[in-house]
């Protein structure tokens, strides 16, 4: 078994086993009027470990789990550690055939929900349920000592789906060390640890969400659980809880710039703000950095296969457009099509190589082999310039460039510049096939409510700081951007329009 020196393996279970004993009594989830202590949160979990290696399923086995951020998450999580199980979170917006998919995929043994399972599967737990199933009377009959299954630090702890947003979803195996690790190292870069307290505000299933609403668990802190995005309720629970920390991305720095919910509520107590999921727009950073003036916000980019990969902090705020330097223990590269280094200010794609690294993806050996190097390198699939300090700039996804007349354009250049016309909340830049071109820029936008934007207004703003080429061919308006639960915009949606 891989250990550290100290002779403990880095388990998602390690926290809540260690704050149980030397904090016990310490808060570590809330969940409205709900509460557990670390005591509880322990002892709950290792019922719950019982409940489901007294069912049948055995270290390796995978669990599904379709939960919106609530009380009972976290102790799944630290329940799945301590009876070495792989688990595996679906999004609770995800359809009956997307669901059916990933437990057939998976191979999931057991579902964990708060509604009825969408798929046949061997042991079922109903969060809410009544009978056989009951999630709670499952635990209330369990024996409440610690299974203590042995577990190396290099199993796999999740099986992540990914969002899907160019087609099927692959399964992301990620081991304990790698996600305790980012749990371990979020605690200390955003402060999430003893004393403090934070907000899940991303959902729980999502790759990020999961490590940034579990941290304050692993690290002795208390967590506040936000059921579903709602900004009066966030502003809310903050005031409430005094919450000093929170994870956001930027549609819901979006929702609470339009909501104008700030006016309502005091959020003073919240230091520390961080992004991620998709590019933070500098007009709306700009906003958050005045809208909360007492908080340090970090914009970080990084993937479900990645793990966190740079992260942009305040002092580093004037680096406008950076996602910022590598994150503890990164390695990064920037490559041509050919593989060689380029220098400052030359685009390439960007490669990291750190202990956050998936092991793999579930059944698909082509696709591991096709994004990592022999020397331990993954490939983000972004487009990417570094300056002479190192500072990391997205350009853009690969696989999103435009060609347009044999030029390469970069959706993100015209976002930016129309992000920056006032009255714009959100847009996405797709290309369209044209029959001349080969490839025609598409602007899709949302505007803030009372706003008049016009499809020319954005034109000719676009005309005098893009080059022709690059300025959209066509403009339309939509309500709302097609996204995932992760907040990532959907633009094979807008390409199929």
């Amino acid at each position: 078994m891989a250990v550290l020196p100290g002779g403990a393996a880095l388990t998602m279970a390690g926290g809540v086993r260690e704050f149980a004993a030397s904090t016990p009594d310490t808060v570590a989830v809330v969940d409205g009027d709900r509460s557990l202590t670390y005591r509880a949160l322990d002892e709950r979990a290792s019922r719950l470990a019982q409940a489901l290696l007294a069912r049948g399923l055995r270290p390796g086995d995978r669990v599904a789990v379709r939960l919106g951020n609530r009380l009972e998450y976290p102790e799944v999580i630290a329940a799945a550690a301590k009876a070495g199980l792989v688990l595996v979170p679906i999004g609770t917006r995800l359809t009956e055939a997307e669901t059916a998919y990933i437990l057939e995929h998976s191979g999931a043994r057991a579902h964990l929900s708060d509604e009825e399972p969408r798929a046949p599967v061997e042991v079922v737990l109903r969060i809410g349920g009544t009978g056989a199933a009951s999630y709670e009377k499952a635990l209330e009959s369990a024996r409440p000592d610690d299974p203590r299954v042995p577990v190396d630090e290099n199993d796999p702890c999740c099986l992540y789906y990914t969002s899907g947003t160019t087609g099927k979803p692959k399964g992301v195996l990620s081991s304990h060390r790698a996600r305790t690790l980012m749990c371990y190292l979020s605690a200390m870069e955003w402060g999430l640890g003893s004393r403090r307290v934070s907000l899940a505000v991303a959902p729980m299933y999502h790759g990020a969400g999961m490590v940034f609403d579990y941290a304050p668990v692993v690290a002795g802190g208390t967590v506040v659980m936000l059921p579903k995005w709602d900004p009066e309720h966030m502003l809310a629970l903050a005031e409430r809880h005094r919450a000093q920390s929170a994870f956001l991305v930027p549609t819901h720095a979006q929702t609470l710039r339009s909501s104008g919910a700030l006016d309502r509520h005091d959020a003073s107590s919240l230091d520390t703000l961080y992004f991620n999921a998709a590019a933070l727009p500098a007009t709306l950073k700009a906003w958050v950095t005045e809208a909360f003036p007492h908080a340090g916000v970090h914009e970080l980019y990084g993937s479900t296969e990645a793990g966190i990969v740079t992260n942009c902090r305040p002092a580093d705020a004037a680096r406008t457009g950076s996602v910022g330097l590598p994150w503890y223990m990164t390695e990064v590269r920037v490559v041509d099509p050919a593989g060689d280094p380029v220098g400052p200010g030359e685009r390439g794609e960007l490669f990291s190589r750190s202990p956050f690294l998936m092991n793999g993806y579930l059944r698909d050996d082509g696709a591991t082999a096709a994004c990592t190097t022999e020397d331990g390198f993954l490939t983000s699939g972004d487009i990417v310039v570094r300056d002479e300090d190192g500072f990391v700039y997205i350009v853009d996804r690969k696989k999103d460039m435009i060609i347009s007349g044999g030029v390469n354009i970069a959706p993100r250049e015209v976002e930016d510049v129309l992000g920056a016309f006032p009255g714009v909340a959100d847009c996405a830049v797709v290309g369209h096939p044209d029959e001349r071109w080969g490839e025609r820029v598409a602007a899709y936008v949302v505007v803030l409510p009372g706003a008049a934007v016009t499809a020319d207004d954005l034109v000719a703003h676009c005309r005098e700081r893009l080059s022709g080429p690059k300025v959209p061919r066509s403009v339309d308006f939509l309500p709302a951007l097609p996204r995932n639960g992760a907040g990532k915009v959907l633009k094979r949606e807008l390409r199929a329009r």
